[in-house]
C-alpha cells in the first residue's frame, strides 16, 4: 500500500499545471536540439541550467530530465535523415536509419524509432521504479569511508570504462577535482586556487564549465563539418510514415532486447547510452538470420539501439538518486541541481524529499507521453530545422550562452570562464582529452573531500579506515582492479604486448629455418 501511496504522490506532483508546463518545455528542448547536429544534450542542459534557479527544485529536475531524453529523441531525426547523428548515443541509427530514407522510407523510420523510443523508455521507467528505493535502503548503511569508496570508484569507472585512454580520463578527472577545489575551503574558510580574485571565493560555476567544455567547444569543432542539406518532403508526410506488417513483425524482440541490455548499461558508471546503442545493435547483427541487410535498411537496425539508448537514459537516474554518485556528465549536472538547490542527494533523498523524488520519476511517464504526442505529427516540422543556415543558427546559440552563463550569477567573470573553458575544451577535442571525466570530478571533488577529511577525523587519521570497514574495503578493491585492467588494456600497453610478440616471432624464425 506504501508503494501504491507515494505512486499517487509522484503523479499528484507530475501533473499539476506548472510541472506538466515544464516537462513540455525541457521535451520540445530537448527535441529541438536533438535534431540540430553537433549541439547535444550536455550543451541544452548547460544553456538551461541558469533557468532552474528560478524555479522550485522539482520543477527544475523535471524540465532538465524532459531535455535529457528528449535530446535522444530528436537526436535520430538527424541520423536517419541526413546521416549525421544528432547525439552519440544516435549513431548507430544512421547505419540503418540512412539507407532507408535514401529508399523513401524515411517517415517509417522516424515513425518507428518513435516508439521503440516509448518502449524503451517505459522499460526503464518500470525499473527505476522498483529498484532506485530498494538500493536506497541498503545504502543508509553506509558511513563516510563507504562514500569516499563509492565515489572514487565511480570515478574511476567512469574515467577509464568509457571510450578512449584510460590515462587521459584520469588526468582530467583528476584536473576536475582540482577545479572543484578553488575557492574557500568549507572547514577553515581559507582561500585555495583563488590567486588574489573575489570572484573565485565562491568556487568556478558549474554553469561556466559544462557551457564551455561541452556547448563553446562542441560548437566550434561543429562549424566546419555539418550543413544544411535539402529533403525530400515526400518521404516524410503522414501517409508515409505507416510501417508494413512485416516491419511490426521484425520489431518487438529487438525493441525488448535494447530494452533490457540498455537498462543494464544505464546504471553503470562510464558507459551509458552510447555504448548500449552500439552493443545492442551488434547483437541484433549476430542473432538475425539474415546479417547482410544489416546496413542496408534493416528495421532491427534502428529499433533495437533505439530502445537501448532511450532505456539507459532512465536507469541512469538509479545510482544518481539512490547514491548520490553520477555515472555520466549529464548525470553530474542533475546532481550539480540537487546541490545548487540545497538538497543533499544520496539514499536519505527518498524519505527526506519524497515529492521530490517521487514526482520526478512519474513525470518521466509524463514527459515521454507528450514527446510520443509530439514526433509524430510535427517530423515533417522536425526535417524543416535541419534547413536552418549554421551561420545563423550557432552565433545565436552563443549569445545565449553568454546570456545564460551572466544572469547565473550578474558576474561578467562568468562569461569570460565560459570562453576560457571553451577554448579549453577545444583543446581537449583536437588532443582526444575526454570531457565527462572532467565534469564528473568538479562535482564529485567537493564531496569526495569532505567525506575523507570525516572519515580520516573518524579513524584517528589511520588510512586503514578505508580497509578497516568490510563494504569500504570491497569497493576499495573494486576500484584497484578496475583501474589495473584498463591500464593493462589501455592502447599504449597494448601495442607495447604487440610489439613484443612480434619481436618474438621474428626472432624464432631464423632458428626455425636453420633447423
Amino acid at each position: 500500500m506504501e508503494f501504491l501511496g507515494n505512486i499517487g504522490l509522484g503523479f499528484s506532483v507530475a501533473l499539476s499545471f506548472t510541472n506538466i508546463f515544464y516537462c513540455f518545455l525541457g521535451a520540445l528542448l530537448g527535441t529541438l536540439v536533438g535534431v540540430i547536429p553537433g549541439l547535444g544534450v550536455l550543451a541544452a542542459i548547460s544553456m538551461l541550467f541558469p533557468l532552474t534557479f528560478h524555479l522550485e527544485p522539482t520543477t527544475a529536475l523535471i524540465m532538465l530530465a524532459g531535455i535529457w531524453y528528449g535530446t535522444t529523441y530528436g537526436g535520430s531525426t538527424a541520423s536517419i535523415l541526413l546521416n549525421l547523428p544528432g547525439t552519440p548515443a544516435n549513431a548507430v541509427t544512421c547505419l540503418d536509419g540512412f539507407p532507408m530514407a535514401r529508399q523513401g522510407r524515411g517517415g517509417v523510420a522516424l515513425f518507428m524509432t518513435t516508439v521503440a523510443s516509448f518502449f524503451g523508455a517505459s522499460f526503464g521507467i518500470i525499473l527505476l521504479t522498483l529498484f532506485t528505493p530498494v538500493i536506497a535502503e541498503y545504502a543508509l548503511r553506509f558511513g563516510s569511508a563507504e562514500y569516499f569508496a563509492l565515489m572514487l570508484m565511480g570515478l574511476v569507472a567512469a574515467s577509464t570504462i568509457s571510450e578512449g585512454s584510460a590515462i587521459k580520463g584520469l588526468a582530467m578527472m583528476v584536473l576536475g577535482i582540482i577545479i572543484g577545489l578553488v575557492g574557500m575551503d568549507s572547514q577553515t574558510a581559507t582561500a585555495r586556487f583563488t590567486f588574489g580574485s573575489l570572484g573565485l571565493l565562491e568556487g568556478v560555476s558549474l554553469i561556466a564549465l559544462a557551457m564551455g567544455v561541452f556547448g563553446v567547444a562542441e560548437i566550434i569543432m561543429s562549424v566546419r563539418r555539418v550543413k544544411a542539406t535539402d529533403i525530400d518532403p515526400d518521404s516524410v508526410r503522414l501517409k508515409a510514415i505507416k510501417p508494413t506488417r512485416d516491419d511490426v513483425r521484425r520489431s518487438w524482440m529487438p525493441m525488448l532486447r535494447g530494452s533490457t541490455m540498455g537498462s543494464f548499461f544505464g546504471t553503470l558508471p562510464g558507459t551509458g547510452p552510447s555504448i548500449a546503442a552500439f552493443l545492442s545493435y551488434a547483437v541484433e547483427k549476430r542473432l538475425s538470420k539474415t546479417p547482410e541487410r544489416f546496413g542496408k535498411g534493416a528495421i532491427e537496425g534502428i529499433m533495437a539501439p533505439e530502445a537501448a539508448n532511450n532505456s539507459a537514459d532512465q536507469t541512469a537516474f538509479i545510482p544518481t538518486l539512490s547514491l548520490g554518485v553520477p555515472g555520466s556528465a549529464t548525470m553530474a549536472l542533475m546532481l550539480g541541481a540537487l546541490m545548487i538547490h540545497g538538497i543533499a542527494p544520496g539514499p536519505t533523498l527518498i524519505s527526506d524529499e519524497p515529492e521530490l523524488f517521487w514526482g520526478l520519476i512519474m513525470s518521466f511517464w509524463v514527459g515521454n507521453v507528450i514527446l510520443l504526442i509530439l514526433n509524430i505529427p510535427l517530423i515533417g516540422v522536425w526535417v524543416r530545422m535541419l534547413t536552418i543556415p549554421y551561420n545563423l543558427l550557432y552565433p545565436s546559440v552563443l549569445m545565449f550562452i553568454c546570456i545564460g552563463a551572466y544572469t547565473a550569477s550578474f558576474s561578467p567573470l562568468n562569461v569570460w570562464m565560459v570562453f576560457a573553458f571553451g577554448a579549453l575544451g577545444y583543446a581537449m577535442r583536437i588532443f582526444r582529452f575526454p570531457g565527462a571525466p572532467l565534469l564528473l570530478g568538479f562535482v564529485l571533488g567537493p564531496l569526495m573531500e569532505e567525506h575523507f577529511r570525516r572519515a580520516m577525523l573518524l579513524g584517528r587519521g589511520d588510512f586503514m579506515t578505508f580497509f578497516d570497514r568490510p563494504i569500504s574495503a570491497v569497493i576499495m578493491a573494486l576500484t584497484g582492479l578496475i583501474l589495473l585492467w584498463s591500464v593493462w588494456g589501455s592502447e599504449g600497453v597494448r601495442q607495447r604486448r604487440t610489439d613484443r610478440a612480434s619481436s618474438a616471432r621474428a626472432d624464432q624464425d631464423p632458428t626455425k629455418k636453420s633447423i
